[in-house]
């Protein structure tokens, strides 16, 4: 059953960073590239629980805080190591500017 969360306006994140939201028991990491896409993926790196809604984000990708673990934003694969992927969600945003985002 998928269930849609509104994350709220889309300025509450700014461009090149990314935020992280308690949905339940989910928790995810949004962010909003400086070319204005959004992405979103699970909140913590598989490597050690890193917050990945603190790490760099840049050219389609993030980086984890503890350790420079990359992660593509789209597709979740590891870039450069040999972490396993991470999971990636449905996010979006409205003709309003609210970000929208689907969970399995």
């Amino acid at each position: 059953m998928t269930r849609d969360f509104d994350l709220g306006p889309v300025d509450r994140i700014p461009p090149g960073e990314g935020r992280t939201f308690d949905l339940g028991s989910v928790r995810v990491a949004v962010f909003r590239t400086r070319s204005g896409s959004v992405h979103a993926t699970q909140a913590d790196c598989p490597h050690r629980a890193g917050p990945l809604a603190d790490g760099l984000v840049g050219d389609g990708c993030v980086v984890c805080p503890l350790h420079g673990y990359k992660y593509d934003l789209a597709t979740g694969d590891p870039l450069g190591h040999a972490c396993g992927p991470i999971a990636v969600h449905v996010v979006s945003i409205t003709s309003d500017g609210r970000v929208m985002l689907s969970l399995d």
